[in-house]
């Protein structure tokens, strides 16, 4: 009996070799090389009308370039993070960890598509179709027009798909699903590969808007493949600790809409519900009049969002200081510090730094530079901000303030939660109408923005 033959994928950019190696040639990563056994996938006697469609080339002039059409999903967050909706025929790819809620946002989601007339084909590889009905009876997701079928086969998925013809579908998971001609296990990088192509084929000739479930390794990335992020059309991450209530769903990849745009839940006895005022979330439990806390307008996407910085500056007992962050770029929060030290003459060498954002944001524009180095003078100092103060702006290495897109936005959300002065750049005050009910102050340097908001 001939060996069977067997090759090396790299699990994060899908490189393939005869041999391993232990550093990837193609992304340079440490340990990502796994053997799988090499097969030849058969495709004779396979239900050709699903996947297979022949097409002839067109002039791009000919071809209408109407908007792509929308699906609303009656969740107002999902269609913020999905640029407006749901398009038919996209493939989206949903990540998080065990437990976070991504089936149940999902099965909200379809009994909310099924309301609109939809029919919604729901697969399930990791629950059967009895626990997915309790799952629905205590969402109160139920709808005869919401079909459940517990499946790990493709060629099996394929004829659901042909006897129900649904609008939309959910895969739970990817990593479950295995095609019989590939002899690898489920969840192999080559099964991740097939199986989504597939769905893609699906997705793009029947018009089935189409979610993929994805499971992510220890580091947060998700399982598989690193192609199979640039296969989907959208790559969304559901964030947020099991041990609190609060969820974020974040898109990262998203070629129907703008990236980096969040949405937010709360998790509760009766499934996910939205979270339509996020600021006013975040600053709810913010103290006043303590050293070291500062509100910044920081820019999600589209959407205004004002969190709290809060700083704690403190005498270190080792020779070299600590500098920790949650939240935000560690490497910018060192080099705000050293801002500070060279051009405002504070003395932080012997003094650790923390810095955290309150609420599980993940902060990563340049605009909350100056909200950054008001809370760490803050603390250093130990004198407290003024508690209706709102700060944005990107500080530079010579201790300049730069100017910073979208002000206008962000002071009108400074505004309507009743902030009652903005400290931002100088140069981003032009342009705009400033609204009457909110002080703005403009400054050029670091220092100027230190003396409004610590006098």
């Amino acid at each position: 009996m001939a060996k069977p033959k067997t090759k090396f994928y790299c699990t994060e950019c899908g490189y393939e070799s005869p041999k391993w190696f232990g550093k990837c040639p193609g992304c340079q990563e440490w340990n990502s090389m796994v053997e799988e056994t090499e097969s030849v996938v058969k495709t004779q006697g396979m239900s050709a009308p699903v996947f297979q469609s022949k097409e002839k080339a067109q002039s791009i002039i000919n071809i209408e370039s109407d908007k792509e059409p929308r699906i609303l999903t009656g969740i107002g967050e999902l269609n913020r993070v999905l640029g407006g909706g749901i398009v038919p025929g996209s493939l989206v790819l949903v990540g998080g960890d065990p437990g976070i809620g991504k089936s149940t946002l999902l099965l909200q989601t379809s009994h909310a598509l099924t309301t609109q007339g939809l029919r919604v084909l729901y697969i399930s590889g990791e629950e059967s179709v009895r626990q997915t009905k309790l799952r629905a009876d205590r969402l109160g997701a139920l709808s005869a027009e919401l079909y459940v079928l517990c499946e790990t086969n493709l060629e099996s998925i394929e004829e659901a798909i042909e006897q129900i013809n649904p609008q939309f579908l959910v895969i739970d998971s990817i990593q479950t699903v295995f095609m019989p001609e590939v002899t690898s296990a489920p969840g192999s990088v080559a099964q991740v590969r097939e199986c989504t192509t597939r769905f893609m084929r699906i997705a793009k000739i029947r018009g089935i808007a189409t979610v993929l479930v994805g499971h992510v390794t220890k580091e947060g990335a998700i399982a598989g493949p690193r192609m199979l992020e640039h296969m989907v059309d959208c790559v969304l991450y559901f964030e947020g600790e099991r041990h609190h209530t609060y969820r974020l769903l974040r898109a990262v990849k998203n070629r129907f809409g703008s990236t980096n745009e969040i949405g937010i839940f709360e998790m509760g006895e009766m499934g996910l519900t939205e979270v339509e005022n996020p600021s006013e979330l975040f600053l709810s439990e913010r103290p006043l009049g303590v050293a070291g806390s500062a509100v910044v307008a920081s820019m999600e996407g589209t959407r205004p969002v004002l969190v709290e910085l809060q700083a704690l500056v403190a005498s270190t007992h080792f020779p070299s200081p600590r500098r920790m962050c949650t939240g935000m770029d560690h490497q910018r929060m060192s080099l705000i510090i050293a801002v500070l030290e060279k051009r405002m003459g504070m003395f932080l060498q012997n003094q650790d730094a923390y810095l955290n954002v309150a609420g599980g944001v993940k902060l990563d524009e340049p605009a909350v530079d100056l909200a950054v180095a008001i809370s760490i003078a803050s603390s250093f100092r130990d004198f407290p901000t003024k508690p209706y103060d709102v700060f944005f702006g990107e500080v530079g290495l010579t201790g300049e303030v730069r100017g910073v897109s979208r002000a206008e936005m962000r002071v009108r959300e400074a505004a309507k939660l009743g902030f009652r002065r903005v400290i931002m750049p100088e140069k981003s005050m032009k342009g705009w109408k400033h609204p009457q009910d909110i002080q703005i102050i403009g400054v050029n340097t670091v220092a100027d923005a230190l003396a409004v908001a610590l006098d």
